[in-house]
């Protein structure tokens, strides 16, 4: 039977949009992505509560924390299987009016990277990968830690060279360098008719 423990929100919760939540391989750490807060916050395991009360770490996920206009949410997290490293999903699908057509606002739809230090578990953003379409909202990554599948849920107009162009909805697929950081490989894109691309996984085939 299941019982609450603790809840550990600040003061009566508001302002906290807790998304997805991921666990250290090895050590008593635990990943929180802040969605509407855009952070990423590190709690430690707790016997007795599950998780300690306040965070141990509080960062800002995106290269431009704060810019106006945009509505932007820190989406999936992922601890890589080796520890060393997580990764957690920005994703912007703000639009704005252009010439009485619904395009981008230009807002940050990347994957970012950080490092996990080894003695205390803070993390450090060493990267935003470019994921190359709009409002990525899930991503998996291989069991083997060499590739990460990014799923961005619609097709959307963006600016190109002077004018517009249709972004489609698909897989952003990045190799995993042995430092962490992300390499984009390519893009497969997929028709989602009216329909919108809400999941994705991986799985390992026999």
């Amino acid at each position: 039977m299941l019982q609450q423990a603790a809840a550990i929100q600040p003061g009566d919760g508001m302002k906290f949009g807790p998304r997805h939540i991921d666990f250290h391989t090895t050590q008593p750490w635990v990943y929180v992505s802040l969605e509407s807060q855009n952070k990423l916050y590190m709690y430690r395991r707790d016997p007795v509560t599950g998780v300690s009360r306040d965070p141990l770490f509080m960062k800002d996920t995106l290269l431009n924390p704060g810019k106006a206009g945009l509505r932007p949410h820190a989406g999936t997290l992922h601890v890589h299987p080796n520890g060393r490293f997580l990764y957690q999903a920005n994703r912007d699908s703000g639009t704005e009016s252009v010439d009485g057509k619904t395009v981008s606002a230009g807002g940050e739809n990347n994957i970012a990277v950080w490092t996990l230090d080894p003695a205390t578990g803070e993390p450090t953003l060493i990267q935003n990968a470019e994921g190359h379409a709009i409002e990525m909202r899930t991503f998996a990554i291989d069991p083997s830690g060499r590739m990460l599948v990014a799923a961005s849920i619609r097709p959307l107009l963006v600016r190109e060279a002077g004018g517009l162009k249709t972004l489609p909805a698909g897989l952003s697929v990045f190799r995993i360098g042995a430092d962490g950081k992300l390499d984009f490989v390519r893009k497969y894109d997929i028709d989602t008719g009216s329909r919108t691309q809400f999941w994705s996984g991986m799985v390992t085939l026999a």
